[in-house]
């Protein structure tokens, strides 16, 4: 499968590395970023070939992933529209519905909208696909395998779904993030060097992380057996209930949905 890459950021780094890690071969990849730096950085660690700009090349790729920020890709779809020849073409770029993408790319229906998210940049990413009626199983096997080079996949049946990811798996890492954050503040506060408590917090976390990846039991029993009537855990709960730190994640990931949805809505009307 010949893939070539639009942009060589990050996100088109972890799926190129994780491709190769998978046994793709290097010569089967081609990125094209107008950054010499990225474009050096890209070969320099995958051995693959880094072009400038899109050029009369582009036809030979079997799959095109467009890896540009939301606000370049109305222009990105402009410029290779003209060299398409029926490809897949995958969009990991956030907010940009299949409809303007295939407007944008001159009426080209073959389209995969993909919301991966930034754990997928140490291969352990969650992604969710959305297809257009045009694409079919050989080129959803191809986009599973694609970003499933960096994670989970998992395809929807509306694409408003993906509001949904957003909310959830595309921006969630900073939830978790921001409870990290807290943890160490609360653990150097206690006296313990940062170094400590980013210790602490950090295995806490994984470890945690860990066992309800393993376990059979779902998270609240997990959490039950932690703790013990009148126990110190009981105590931190139960100051989080009188916050009601539950119900203001919930309103986060509404918002972070609602926000996804707007953000949408700009930019077809762009």
């Amino acid at each position: 499968m010949k893939i070539a890459f639009i942009g060589a950021g990050n996100m088109a780094s972890a799926l190129i590395g994780g491709l190769i890690g998978r046994g793709a071969a290097p010569g089967d990849i081609t990125a094209v970023d107008p950054g010499a730096q990225a474009r050096a950085k890209c070969s320099a660690t995958f051995g693959i070939e880094a072009r400038e700009s899109v050029d009369a090349g582009l036809p030979e790729s079997e799959v095109i992933v467009l890896a540009v920020k939301p606000q370049q890709m109305k222009s990105t779809c402009a410029s290779i529209s003209p060299l398409l020849r029926g490809q897949l073409v995958i969009s990991v770029a956030a907010g940009v519905r299949v409809q303007e993408l295939s407007n944008w790319l001159g009426g080209h229906a073959r389209v995969v909208r993909a919301m991966p998210n930034t754990p997928a940049l140490i291969g352990l990413g969650a992604t969710g696909l959305f297809a257009s009626p045009e694409v079919g199983g050989d080129d959803r096997e191809n986009a599973s395998t694609i970003l499933g080079a960096v994670g989970i996949v998992s395809w929807l049946d509306a694409e408003d779904d993906l509001d949904s990811v957003t909310a959830i798996s595309g921006s969630g890492p900073a939830y978790v993030f921001y409870f990290i954050e807290a943890m160490q503040a609360a653990a150097e506060e206690f006296g313990f060097s940062s170094a400590q408590a980013r210790t602490l917090t950090l295995a806490t976390f994984k470890g945690a992380v860990q066992l309800a990846s393993e376990s059979a039991d779902p998270v609240s029993v997990l959490r039950e057996c932690v703790t013990s009537k009148g126990g110190t855990t009981a105590a931190a709960l139960a100051t989080f209930a009188q916050a009601d730190v539950a119900a203001s994640i919930k309103r986060g990931a509404l918002a972070a949905k609602v926000r996804s949805k707007q953000l949408g809505d700009e930019l077809a009307s762009a």
